[in-house]
């Protein structure tokens, strides 16, 4: 029996796009939105291993699913 792979495709996408949405937070000031991208480009944040892994995967899974959006537009 062979599962159907566009369905499969969906469902994934759908399950990682539910694990990346982000919680409420309140808006940083200005400053501290400088401050956080000028210790980015450095490198200098605390844990930099840890978020440059969770930003490649927030990518990865945009990419999958704008993959899969084309996919069911054929």
């Amino acid at each position: 029996m062979q599962i159907p792979q566009k369905p499969l495709l969906v469902a994934i996408a759908a399950g990682l796009a539910l694990l990346t949405v982000p919680a409420c937070e309140q808006k940083k000031p200005a400053t501290e939105e400088v401050k956080d991208a000028v210790n980015d480009a450095l490198d200098r944040r605390p844990a930099e291993g840890v978020r440059d892994a969770a930003e490649d995967i927030k990518e990865g899974v945009k990419d999958a699913a704008n993959a899969v959006k084309e996919d069911v537009k054929k």
